[in-house]
């Protein structure tokens, strides 16, 4: 796969994924960071499939690999052993926005179109089109600094889909959100996905968010990380955060994850 790095995301150039195949697929994947003595095992022969339209969320204790799973689907890191395949172009998503601050929001935005040989006119149009999918119509010539925090991360999430990825790679968005700049971000991006086939791989620390947001919760241990559970989110949507299904699920995968890190300590 070749690897182009662009405005502080990425973008793997391959194929579209074909009807009924994963977009995302990890076959008996290890990741060994260093050697002899010294060298850190993150992830443990870890396998995971998600096809084509799933949203599915990585949860696990700090240090258990998630970061590293997602830096392995996007190319940035290679794997130790076993197999890595993405299908399609892959957006990643940081937790920090990462914006250019002597950019305007819409030049963050037109700075990925650019990357992808856009001409001029198209970009002003498409970038147009995504500051009114992220509901930022009227904030295009704002610096960051001139941004909230959540409309930063809009700014951030306009870019990844200019990049007309199939795969997005999203490494806790919005944990550095408040509450309810939080749900609100939860919100757009359930609309955003309505409109989209996209495949999403999304790590969080947050286990209410991963049911609110997710199809399927994924559950590693601590280090190395392994798959230990998953979980299918059943829940109609939309979603709310602090409704009685979303809290009872959570409650549920929140006991396996202690009972995972419980077992780890000791």
């Amino acid at each position: 796969m070749a690897v182009v790095r662009q405005a502080n995301s990425v973008t793997v150039i391959g194929q579209r994924p074909a009807v009924g195949t994963a977009s995302v697929r990890l076959a008996g994947v290890s990741k060994v960071f260093g050697r002899g003595a010294s060298a850190v095992k993150a992830l443990d022969q870890i396998s995971l499939e998600v096809p084509p339209g799933e949203f599915t969320c990585l949860i696990g204790a700090s240090g258990c690999g998630k970061s590293t799973l997602l830096s392995l689907v996007a190319g940035l890191e290679q794997p130790t052993s076993g197999e890595v395949s993405a299908s399609g172009r892959v957006a990643l998503m940081f937790q920090e926005p990462a914006l250019f601050p002597w950019l305007t929001a819409a030049g963050n935005i037109e700075l990925a179109l650019r990357a992808r040989g856009v001409g001029r006119t198209e970009r002003r149009q498409r970038t147009a089109e995504l500051l009114e999918t992220v509901n930022l119509s009227g904030f295009g010539g704002k610096r960051p600094h001139e941004l909230s925090g959540g409309m930063r991360q809009r700014v951030a999430l306009a870019r990844a889909l200019a990049q007309d990825a199939d795969v997005l790679l999203m490494d806790e968005p919005f944990g550095a959100l408040d509450a309810m700049t939080r749900d609100l971000l939860h919100d757009e991006l359930d609309r955003v996905c309505a409109g989209r086939r996209l495949t999403i791989l999304f790590v969080t620390h947050n286990v209410q968010e991963a049911v609110r947001l997710g199809d399927r919760v994924v559950v590693l241990s601590s280090r190395p990380g392994r798959v230990v559970e998953e979980f299918a989110v059943r829940i109609e949507r939309p979603r709310r955060i602090d409704s009685a299904p979303v809290a009872e699920l959570a409650a549920q995968i929140t006991d396996r994850l202690r009972e995972e890190m419980s077992h780890a300590a000791r």
